[in-house]
């Protein structure tokens, strides 16, 4: 039998300039450095027992630590259905472009931008998959 989890608990994004992402998720979203790795990065807290990682590309390298990457990457962010609109115009307030509004068949709404190092960030409905 398989053993289970319970769900995604931390997520990594590769950054050039880790206090520049800070401060993008700090206003954007609102989240707090709840643990610094000194010049490797942070951790903060994006929800309910949910942490994401920011990590200063190659600073990983010199240790011991596994942690690096490249390249844009994408994160999704689960948001109440009648928040949509909230965010659509917090987005526009902070002048963050969004590249894509899209209805998805189940329901649910995502809007896409991109963080200072070209992350896809999504925030999502419910609706969106199967299981939210």
């Amino acid at each position: 039998m398989i053993p289970k989890t319970e769900g995604i608990l931390e997520s990594s994004l590769y950054v050039s300039d880790v206090a520049r992402s800070v401060q993008f998720y700090e206003e954007t979203f609102g989240f707090r450095v709840i643990s610094e790795f000194g010049e490797r990065g942070c951790a903060m807290g994006a929800g309910t027992r949910q942490v994401l990682l920011l990590f200063k590309k190659g600073a990983s390298r010199a240790t011991s630590s596994p942690h690096d990457g490249d390249g844009e990457l994408h994160a999704a962010f689960a948001i109440p259905s009648d928040a949509l609109g909230a965010w659509e115009s917090w987005l526009q307030t902070k002048g963050i472009k969004v590249e894509e509004k899209k209805s998805w068949e189940r329901g649910g709404w995502s809007l896409y931008f991109r963080d200072p190092d070209r992350h896809l960030i999504e925030v999502a409905t419910p609706g969106t998959w199967s299981i939210y």
